[in-house]
């Protein structure tokens, strides 16, 4: 049991921080085992709002492959990949709207609403905030989009109001038609529209290991120069490589710093951003 000092001692070491971060803008990419697991959920919905009411603008950008995976094989629609895209017909596109608009997005507003925030649902398509257009060169893969613009304005709307807000990454094109984006690039792109001060992604990984089998060999910081040797040797590979292009990018974009933290240790957000430790790796630039 922490005891009274103990936690007094806590708080004192994270009062720089929520100094350093107050009125600050931090996007967090939802993703990985924290949204299936209840305890893993709630300890992520809880660091949310603890971060909005010291002051900070926290926004959230989230995924949901598995469930959508899930979801097609219910209604008997083939789940196919091209280049770990998923392959995104009308039909596809209708079960990946319902499930990250209609289900997901929901889930999330309601568990941030349960621990105390004020949270608000977006999609792409709500006040064109995600302005999208189908990813050039792969056609083959149906509504797939890129974002083109997003508009801040909404997000800067909700965020002044003390809302907290959720974005579902379905983009809407000038064709009217909603695309399927990448929930990384949404969050890369969101955080850097809004000159974040930080982009945090949630994944199943301690963060960046020099030896992927040694959770102990975590590289805890890394600049944009290195990025190029680290996928060359092999360092950074496979789901690694879209989630740190997606930092270098937000860094290219104006935001600060770029965190890759593991979501499957309780309070991990906080952990990240309030002591003095940290986990994960942090992606700067230089």
């Amino acid at each position: 049991m922490i005891t009274a000092c103990e936690k007094a001692g806590i708080l004192v070491e994270a009062l720089p921080y929520i100094k350093e971060f107050y009125g600050k803008t931090v996007v967090v990419k939802y993703g990985g085992s924290a949204m299936t697991d209840c305890r893993l959920k709630k300890s992520v919905m809880e660091d949310i709002v603890l971060m909005h009411y010291v002051g900070m603008r926290p926004i959230v950008v989230h995924g949901g492959g598995p469930d959508i995976t899930t979801m097609l094989q219910r209604v008997g629609i083939e789940t196919r990949f091209v280049d770990g895209l998923r392959v995104t017909d009308q039909a596809t596109m209708e079960i990946v709207e319902m499930v990250l608009v209609g289900k997901i997005n929901k889930e999330i507003v309601a568990g941030l609403n349960e621990s105390g925030g004020r949270a608000v649902g977006l999609s792409g398509k709500d006040g064109m905030l995600i302005r999208a257009r189908r990813m050039p060169g792969k056609e083959q893969l149906g509504y797939v989009g890129e974002v083109r613009e997003i508009n801040t304005e909404l997000i800067e709307t909700i965020t002044e109001k003390g809302y907290i807000p959720v974005i579902s990454p379905v983009g809407i094109g000038d064709d009217q038609h909603s695309y399927n984006i990448n929930a990384d690039h949404v969050a890369g792109a969101v955080a850097s529209a809004l000159r974040a001060d930080k982009l945090v992604l949630l994944t199943d990984v301690p963060g960046i290991l020099a030896d992927r089998n040694d959770p102990a060999s975590r590289i805890s910081r890394i600049r944009v120069s290195e990025v190029d040797s680290y996928v060359d040797c092999g360092i950074v590979s496979g789901g690694m490589i879209p989630k740190i292009e997606c930092c270098v990018q937000a860094l290219r974009g104006g935001v600060a710093r770029t965190h890759i933290i593991d979501g499957r240790i309780p309070h991990a957000i906080l952990l990240e951003i309030f002591t003095d430790e940290g986990i994960g790796s942090m992606v700067v630039n230089g």
